[in-house]
């Protein structure tokens, strides 16, 4: 049996592959590159053809972390180098299917964080899904990362603990700026997003689902492009993202969850507001300001508690608020804890390991299928049934 105290496994390095080093890649690299200094981890390789984007990554790798990676034209090449243990896919979505698939595939197990949404179609989440369920020795974790910070993460807590009682109504306001731009402007076009509402709005129906804990059955969106991007053409095509919407969501047990979504709204304190009722009081989540109010309909306004959330494990806020670092963190832990239970389980010692908390496939599977569906109702002028969705 393998010494589990050797590199790559339970007690040594734990090696990254990144694939696709635009922005969220270069971000992932980045909070590797923080993890480093409380864990034994490193980036050995990454792999994508935009030389533009190498360079970025090869050049933050090296000056800022002493990592030199070795660099590939595409994930086979990558996969197999054998060089990795865990492959972060950070690619444009609609690419992420054939490479979860050939990932999953591949000889050699690697356990694999993909960025949201875990793929543009339910059809495709469902292949990828039936795929793992064949390499149970591997993880695969959904970036929905939002679950992470801090606010969020304390809201969770605190609905979690039955402070406020049975969850009735999820509201989670997203006001921001629009669409970044990235490599190609591949995000500028329903066909390769899944749309707007899947592409962004997936970690908001994720969080609906945690916070009900049940299962989402009708959606009803209103949507339009009214401000953003109407006065660009790319190869002779106007992008056809929606830039705000309305979303109604029902879940099995009577609870409703809405978001209210608008991409023009530089102007505004907090970019996200969540608030979860339940039948005996209220929690809510500001994100950036941080802060987490709660109270009982008993103690009523003047009982209202006011706290800063903060997490002392973060080492780098990136562009999310420290949640990809607490989200690597936790999948960190997740891997680790397999290596143990193989490495036991060859022994004749079989442990069960703990990877409760790492976002699965399910979770990105019901995320995007949400996503679809309100995609579908402003389509077609009606609600959408899960159902509808997720029988194809």
């Amino acid at each position: 049996m393998e010494n589990p105290t050797k590199k790559g496994s339970a007690g040594g390095v734990v090696k990254y592959g990144i694939v696709g080093v635009g922005m969220m890649g270069r971000e992932h690299l980045i909070n590797l590159g923080h993890l480093q200094n409380e864990e034994q981890v490193s980036v050995v390789c990454i792999a994508d053809p935009h030389i533009p984007s190498q360079q970025l990554a090869l050049n933050i790798a090296s000056s800022q972390f002493n990592w030199f990676p070795q660099v590939f034209s595409g994930h086979e090449e990558l996969l197999d180098s054998g060089l990795c243990d865990v492959v972060i896919v950070s690619t444009p979505n609609m690419t992420h299917f054939q490479i979860l698939m050939d990932i999953i595939k591949h000889p050699k197990p690697h356990h694999i964080l993909v960025e949201k949404p875990l793929c543009t179609t339910v059809a495709d989440c469902k292949m990828v899904i039936e795929a793992a369920r064949k390499r149970p020795e591997m993880l695969v974790q959904v970036g929905l990362e939002y679950r992470y910070m801090p606010p969020v993460a304390k809201l969770i807590d605190v609905v979690q603990n039955g402070t406020i009682g049975q969850v009735k109504m999820v509201s989670i306001r997203e006001h921001r700026f629009p669409f970044l731009v990235k490599v190609n402007d591949w995000n500028r076009f329903n066909e390769n997003t899944g749309g707007t509402l899947v592409e962004k709005c997936c970690h908001f129906f994720d969080l609906m689902t945690l916070f009900v804990g049940a299962m989402p059955v009708r959606v009803m969106a209103s949507g339009a492009i009214d401000v953003n991007h109407k006065d660009e053409i790319y190869d002779g095509k106007i992008p056809d993202i929606i830039d705000n919407a309305y979303v109604i969501v029902e879940f099995d047990n009577g609870s409703r969850g809405m978001l209210d979504l608008c991409m023009f709204a530089e102007g505004s304190k907090n970019e996200q507001e969540i608030s979860v009722v339940g039948d005996i009081g209220k929690g809510e989540a500001f994100v950036p300001e941080g802060i987490v109010r709660m109270a009982t309909r008993a103690k009523g306004r003047d009982g209202v508690e006011t706290m800063k959330a903060v997490d002392k494990r973060i080492k780098y806020d990136g562009l999310h608020h420290g949640s990809s670092y607490l989200e690597h963190l936790n999948l960190l832990s997740a891997v680790r804890s397999s290596i143990v239970h193989q490495h036991r389980q060859e022994g004749g010692d079989v442990v069960e390991r703990d990877s409760a908390m790492v976002v699965g496939l399910q979770d990105g599977l019901l995320s995007v299928a949400i996503g679809v569906a309100a995609q579908l109702s402003i389509q077609k002028g009606r609600f959408i049934t899960l159902e509808e969705v997720l029988n194809v």
